[in-house]
């Protein structure tokens, strides 16, 4: 088949998707081929995005490769490399024009089932691993890294590179180590020998990468909570939030068992419930220890009755909730930013919850470590809002940071020397109008300092009570903390345009590293806005006074229902007509040009010329 246009020429800058079958080892395959682009020096992002089945369905592997360093998906392909029939069709639309199509020609196909606006690469795979292996696990498993070795000579990939990470990976399994770096280097010598390479698109030695570290952000919040001090973990199993749970496992191993005994100085449970879990975070936070669970959005659900025990008798908790496809069961293995609502007011009645909303692992790294702090001193429950995008996937960041003068704040604690000194406690009793009592940790004096922590109402001094007005007191009072939290919360970070402009757009967690890029080619494109990235619940005072700068104001956030926009209004009381709904959910990871396109659309809307004024 003639193609029609010209195919696409770049170095260092385009996308790749593969197409696979979940279950059939391509996932690590598949992040080989991006670390090894890494090891050149040239910043990748990739994304895998599978199905909550084992294996059968299809599942796809995303490598945005980038010197730029944009972390957030494009949107669109320059080289989809198809391994599964069931999605040809809706992969091949996909591909950009004058893009690449890399797939296994062991059985023929017609060409009507290919583009003529596009560069088609077929290679017997199939036929290659039944030549080369008998048994038929090895076959699909090393079909994957033959692959590989066939992009490395189609893209300029080096090949001592791969070996590399291979030899790494597998370290000390030679029975292992050596058939794959052969599988390798055969797919590599067939591109060679039977292709036309390399492609238009190519990667060349650059230093771009920098002193910056590739993590997963739930093993980051983990390592976050290590060092903010917890000692306690609680937790049920529910994707995507499960490997947080692991990695504190892992990193308490590490650092909090005792050398000398072998002992370990924390507690891990895997509890039968998600209401288990927080019960046991409650009662451990209620000794003195730090204590958190992870979780998802029906494990939120689940919590609910806690999360209000724990917001009502001020009982410090932390809870990471690494937000999933809803609602219900929703698309476990897909990301969203759609509990936010529900953890900001979690629980029945009159409730409001403190929110910490991280970018990347960085800020998943210094946000889990900054809860246990404002869990302390601000005596509530602390939401971590993460998501499968952040939590599950690898992110090139910047480099974790920790102030060994770095003490962790425990809070407004009675001590015993306060206590025999006479201190009037008083356990739900503000001395200093921030609204925060002071508390005292069981067992700190024989004979003061107690009291009874209860669900139901009570007094300053934790006296039960049904009275109305005592009760308003105490509702006052948790509003007043609440207004005091947001003395303690990361601020908003502001970007203001080049060029003056009416316009504005707020956002929050994950999209923030592919906001950078819609900027910059908004800008290209002559729109200019001002931006405001929100890390934080109840609303720094600066934000209403950022949309009370701007005549509209884009809300960008990836659920179905405008909650970051419902909360900005009923939280700030601002005019609903100007907040603007830029709106993506559909579980993959929003794009830079999905939000460009949005804006670009919205902003036609305020820029119809005026029809004249026709003489009667």
């Amino acid at each position: 088949m003639k193609q029609t246009i010209a195919s696409i020429q770049r170095i260092n800058d385009f996308v790749v998707k593969f197409a696979n079958v979940n279950g059939s080892g391509s996932a690590s395959a598949n992040l080989l081929f991006a670390k090894s682009i890494l090891r050149m020096g040239i910043p990748v992002a990739p994304r895998n995005i599978f199905p909550s089945n084992i294996q059968g369905l299809p599942t796809w592997f995303e490598v945005r490769v980038n010197e730029a360093g944009w972390r957030g998906r494009r949107g669109g392909v320059d080289l989809m490399v198809a391994m599964n029939p069931q999605t040809w069709d809706q992969d091949l639309k996909e591909i950009e024009p004058g893009g690449y199509l890399f797939y296994d020609s062991t059985r023929q196909l017609p060409a009507s089932m290919f583009r003529d606006d596009i560069t088609v690469i077929g290679m017997p795979l199939t036929e290659i691993c039944n030549r080369e292996y008998t048994d038929s696990r090895q076959r699909q498993l090393f079909k994957n890294i033959v692959y590989v070795g066939a992009l490395s000579a189609l893209l300029e990939i080096e090949p001592e590179v791969i070996a590399e990470l291979i030899g790494e990976q597998y370290k000390g399994k030679e029975a292992l180590l050596k058939p794959n770096v052969q599988a390798m280097r055969m797919g590599r010598s067939y591109a060679q020998n039977s292709l036309d390479y390399p492609l238009g698109i190519k990667v060349r030695r650059a230093n771009a990468v920098g002193n910056r570290i590739f993590i997963e952000g739930n093993s980051a919040a983990a390592l976050g909570c290590v060092y903010g001090g917890a000692t306690v973990a609680a937790w049920y199993p529910i994707t995507p939030s499960s490997s947080l749970a692991e990695a504190f496992t892992r990193h308490c191993k590490k650092f909090r068992t005792d050398p000398a005994t072998g002992k370990a100085r924390y507690a891990i449970v895997q509890a039968e419930d998600e209401l288990a879990s927080i019960g046991i975070v409650i009662g451990a936070s209620w000794n003195g220890a730090r204590a958190f669970t992870c979780t998802s959005g029906p494990g939120i659900s689940l919590m609910q009755e806690f999360v209000g025990l724990a917001y009502f008798a001020e009982i410090p908790a932390v809870l990471f909730d690494v937000q999933r496809g809803s609602p219900s069961t929703g698309m476990p293995t897909r990301t969203q930013q759609a509990d936010v609502m529900a953890c900001a007011y979690a629980s029945h009645g009159d409730t409001k919850h403190v929110l910490l909303l991280p970018e990347d692992p960085k800020e998943a790294f210094e946000f889990a470590a900054l809860s246990f702090d404002l869990a302390d001193r601000l005596q509530t429950p602390i939401f971590v809002m993460l998501d499968l995008d952040i939590g599950m996937q690898d992110w090139l960041c910047e480099p974790l940071a920790w102030d060994d003068k770095r003490h962790h704040d425990r809070g407004k604690v009675m001590t015993y020397e306060q206590l025999e000194a006479g201190k009037d406690f008083g356990r739900y009793l503000d001395v200093d109008g921030d609204g925060i009592p002071f508390r005292t940790y069981p067992g700190t004096h024989p004979k003061r300092g107690s009291y009874f922590t209860r669900g139901t109402t009570k007094d300053r001094y934790a006296r039960y009570t049904e009275d109305g007005a005592t009760y308003v007191d105490n509702m006052q009072r948790l509003l007043r903390k609440f207004e005091t939290a947001k003395q303690y919360l990361p601020l908003p970070v502001r970007r203001d345009a080049s060029a003056p402009t009416r316009y504005g757009a707020i956002y929050f967690g994950s999209t923030g590293p592919v906001m950078d890029e819609t900027l910059a080619g908004l800008t290209a494109q002559n729109i200019h806005l001002d931006t405001l990235r929100v890390r934080a619940f109840p609303f720094h005072d600066s934000v209403a006074d950022f949309i009370a700068d701007h005549d509209h104001v884009f809300v960008v956030e990836q659920n179905r229902d405008a909650q970051m926009r419902m909360m900005l209004t009923n939280e700030l009381g601002v005019d609903p007509a100007k907040l603007i709904s830029v709106l993506h959910y559909d579980g993959t990871p929003i794009t830079a040009r999905f939000i460009m396109s949005e804006i670009d659309e919205k902003l036609s809307m305020f820029n119809v010329t005026p029809l004249r004024k026709v003489a009667p």
